[in-house]
Parts: C-alpha cells; sequence; structure tokens
C-alpha cells in the first residue's frame, strides 16, 4: 500500500503546480483580452473613419468600370483596337479578429475531497477478494477457468501477506480505491492530474490565439499608429485624406469618361491610362 504521508505529500505537489498554472493561464487570458480589446477598439475606428470612404470609392470604380466598358465597346464598333477594361479589385475590409472560446470547466473533484477512512485488514481484503473472484459465480467454462487463475493469486497473496498485491487485484477488478488503501488519494491524485491536463491544453489554445493575433495585420498597423500618433501625427487623417483625393480624381475620370467620344484619340489614350492605372503600373 502506498505511504499516506507520501500520497499527501505528493498533493500537497500536485495542488501547489496545479494553482501555479491556473495563475499563469488567468494571466495570459487577461493579457490577452486587453490586447483584444485594444485592437478591436481600433479596428472599429478605422471601419467607422475610413469605411464610408472605401464604400465611396469601391461605387465610383464600380461605376467607371462600367463607362469603360461602354466606351471599349464603341471603339471596337469603330474599329478601333484597344485592351479590355480590367475590373477594378473591391477595397478590403479589415480582417475579423478571432475570439478566444470560453473555457471547459474543470473536471468535478471526487465527493468529499480527500478522504481517510480505517483500512482494511489483510483478511478483509482477502475475503472481499474471495467474494469477486470465486469460480463458483462464473457463467461460463472459460470465465470458471480464468477465475480459478485469480484465486489461486489470492490465495498466495493471502499466504505471502502481500497486502499490495490484494490491493491491486481488487483495484484492478473496479474496487473503489479509499475502500482498499483506506484512503482516496489515488482518486485525488488522478483527478489534479487530469485538472493539470484541461489547464495545459487551455493555456496551449490561449497562447496560440495570442500568436495569431500578433500576427494580425490590423495588429500591426494599430502598433504602428499608435506609435504614430503618441509623436503628435495623425495618420489617420493623412488616410482619410488620401481617399478624399482619390474619391475627387475618381469623380473627374467619371465625368470625361462618361462624355468621351469613342471617335476621338483620347478616348483610346484615356482607356489605356485608366488600364495602367488599374494594373498599377506607372503610365
Amino acid at each position: 500500500m502506498r505511504n499516506l504521508a507520501i500520497d499527501r505529500q505528493e498533493l500537497a505537489r500536485r495542488q501547489a503546480r496545479l494553482s501555479d498554472l491556473q495563475a499563469t493561464l488567468s494571466e495570459q487570458e487577461q493579457a490577452h483580452r486587453k490586447l483584444h480589446e485594444q485592437v478591436q477598439a481600433f479596428v472599429d475606428r478605422y471601419s467607422d473613419l475610413l469605411g464610408p470612404l472605401y464604400m465611396e470609392l469601391d461605387a465610383l470604380e464600380s461605376q467607371l468600370h462600367t463607362a469603360m466598358v461602354y466606351l471599349h465597346e464603341a471603339l471596337q464598333r469603330n474599329g478601333v483596337s484597344a485592351h479590355e477594361p480590367i475590373p477594378p479589385k473591391a477595397s478590403a475590409l479589415p480582417p475579423m479578429l478571432a475570439r478566444l472560446p470560453a473555457g471547459a470547466p474543470l473536471p468535478a473533484q471526487p465527493a468529499g475531497g480527500l478522504q481517510d477512512l480505517a483500512p482494511p485488514s489483510l483478511k478483509q481484503l482477502y475475503r472481499r477478494a474471495a467474494m469477486r473472484f470465486h469460480p463458483d459465480l462464473a457463467g461460463s467454462t472459460v470465465e470458471r477457468q480464468r477465475r480459478e487463475s485469480q484465486m489461486m493469486t489470492v490465495n498466495k497473496a493471502y499466504e505471502q501477506q502481500d497486502r499490495a498485491q490484494l490491493e491491486q487485484l481488487l483495484i484492478a477488478a473496479g474496487e473503489a480505491p479509499e475502500r482498499v488503501t483506506g484512503n482516496n488519494s489515488l482518486a485525488m491524485l488522478e483527478w489534479l492530474q487530469r485538472c493539470e491536463q484541461a489547464v495545459q491544453g487551455r493555456l496551449r489554445v490561449v497562447q496560440a490565439h495570442q500568436a495569431a493575433l500578433l500576427a494580425h495585420p490590423m495588429h500591426r498597423l494599430w502598433a504602428a499608429i499608435v506609435q504614430a500618433e503618441a509623436k503628435g501625427l495623425d495618420p489617420m487623417g493623412v488616410m482619410a485624406s488620401r481617399l478624399r483625393s482619390q474619391i475627387v480624381e475618381r469623380r473627374r475620370e467619371l465625368y470625361i469618361g462618361q462624355r468621351l467620344q469613342p471617335d476621338s484619340g483620347l478616348a483610346q489614350n484615356f482607356l489605356h491610362q485608366r488600364r495602367l492605372r488599374v494594373m498599377g503600373t506607372a503610365a
């Protein structure tokens, strides 16, 4: 039988380790949630300020592309060679931030916690083993042979005063450990081990989400914006100003494109310049 004092020391060590793991998990969960809230607030701010401008710009790009398609078709009807307009790409909205899922509760502790009972005598263990393994309880020839073999082991252990062997046989057969050893320290140890595994698994999930958040493009942009704003700069205002300038330019292009005559050299050149800009190539 395992020494109860040793079991208590191991239980205390396991409990301390579990507490340390839980403290680490709590600290890392709080750090992740704080960073997630900061980045999400920036994403909301980014979307509120720049989202409408991107949508307006995309709408103008779509209208301009439609005008270019009509112009291209008219040029072809007039026998003028021109490349087909390239559809513009929609502005990419900020990608969603993954949310950390809620953690599962820890396994339930054995009822009553650590229990110390009067350990059964060797004779009591022997009687319990005999009741469990007696050959007369067999339902088949094969089972009877197995039980006879087990009873031989039980008798030998009793003759040799081998308490540990009887305990192992009974526990393996389904006897409650506390009824065999006089305490449920083994059950408590197993529970603590399951708790440790659960906390370690949750910790890996939190760390994976934190790594993904740190690598997220909006986190990198947020960090750069925060750094620039700390220097007194207004990078978000600059981005909005650039978008407004692009909107003005697209409106001008749309106004011209809708009024060009397909039989003019300007139409072919305008279509070519538009294609180069959509392709991102300098004219």
